[in-house]
């Protein structure tokens, strides 16, 4: 994402630093949500009692853009670790499955993880593309996965049983982008450029389609792509006032750089795939006020989980901790509830409703949530910080 200093937005969802630090930046702040006092947690009752019992975190954690996957990882495992902690009955494995991130690699780890009896749940998988290449796999074994993170609108739509969402799809952010694009930022020439992912082609449809004529220009690029000469060409010809960037920060961060080095004085916006401070330090001087844009709620409040988070980690949450955190919630209480196996564990998901810390749960026949709340973020002196919430 491109941002010189002032000169850049960019969209993408967040948690808080490493995701949305909501530091005092010296400028106004929205007022973020409180944490909800009846919010479900991992501990419960510490009366819990199973037989040893195991779910997954099926995702990336070594691949491209791993640091989003290793912010759920970490997020996850806090709440498990809660839980084992406060309830010596009733011992629950987290498992790790490297996925990488990638549709090629994903159906393969999928079946090792349904061929694993024991596991009767899972957090992931953490992208549209990986998710839509396995995710047929986890409903033939009954196998409830939910995702913190995968925000394709189509995955919803494939009959699958076992699907559950854990935030608002693209076709929530798409016109939220859209509408902070044109409002906010007040661009009315805005260049939409998407990577070849499931991910970035179906959220570049979303904004494109709610922007209307205002999306002046369009593009592609290559997952794994380092020169982006000829788009940065074809931008700087169009003088956009505003640039959507929808893929991932692994290449929206020299995208950026080389907008910034070729003097487009456009804003930058991208969408929770590149708010990550890796995209903060892989763009440089380019990420200056960056903006963000993310069906995901800052987490700068969530007082007790942010230091707990802080605590286990050493780090602050980032993009998606949270939501990692509130799902692994939801399969613990089930097995708490003394649901045994993936049938028991399924259907307690299916008709779950129940307060997180980041919203609450409950949801459709197509595993989607109600309601869906999308946030604007930016760069601050280097750091990521809450925005704006955009209604």
């Amino acid at each position: 994402m491109l941002a010189a200093a002032g000169v850049i937005s960019l969209g993408a969802c967040s948690a808080r630093t490493g995701g949305d630090s909501g530091g005092d930046s010296g400028a106004p702040q929205a007022a973020a949500p409180s944490a909800a006092a009846n919010a479900a947690d991992p501990a419960g009752d510490g009366k819990a009692q199973c037989a040893p019992t195991s779910i997954a975190y099926a995702g990336t954690i070594n691949g491209a853009n791993a640091a989003l996957g290793q912010n759920i990882l970490k997020g996850a495992k806090l709440a498990v670790d809660q839980h084992n902690k406060a309830n010596p009955g009733c011992q629950v494995k987290l498992a790790e499955f490297d996925t990488e991130g990638t549709p090629d690699k994903a159906p393969g780890i999928v079946t090792q993880i349904v061929n694993t009896p024991g596991i009767i749940g899972v957090i992931g998988l953490p992208f549209s593309g990986e998710s839509k290449a396995a995710g047929n796999i986890f409903n033939s074994a009954g196998l409830v996965a939910v995702t913190p993170s995968a925000t394709n609108p189509s995955l919803a739509q494939n009959g699958w049983k076992t699907f559950f969402r854990a935030l608002g799809n693209d076709n929530a952010q798409g016109p939220a982008a859209a509408k902070f694009i044109t409002g906010e930022l007040k661009a009315s020439k805005v260049c939409v450029i998407e990577d070849d992912s499931e991910y970035g082609t179906g959220l570049a449809a979303s904004t494109v389609k709610a922007l209307g004529d205002k999306a002046s220009c369009q593009d592609k690029v290559k997952t794994k792509q380092t020169d982006f000469s000829a788009v940065v060409n074809k931008i700087k010809g169009e003088k956009p006032d505003a640039i959507f960037y929808s893929g991932y920060y692994q290449e929206a961060a020299p995208f950026a750089q080389q907008l910034n080095d070729a003097g487009v004085k456009a804003k930058f916006v991208g969408p929770d795939g590149v708010k990550d401070d890796l995209f903060v330090k892989g763009a440089g001087d380019a990420a200056a006020n960056a903006y963000f844009t993310c069906p995901c709620v800052p987490a700068d409040q969530f007082t007790k989980f942010t230091d707990a988070y802080k605590a286990a980690t050493g780090v602050d949450p980032g993009t998606y901790s949270p939501e990692a955190y509130d799902v692994a919630t939801i399969l613990l209480k089930g097995i708490d509830a003394g649901k045994k196996d993936r049938a028991g564990l399924l259907d307690f998901v299916k008709t779950y409703d129940g307060q997180g810390i980041t919203k609450h749960f409950k949801w459709d026949d197509h595993g989607e949530l109600a309601a869906t709340t999308v946030w604007t973020y930016k760069v601050d002196n280097g750091k990521i910080v809450r925005n704006t919430e955009i209604k």
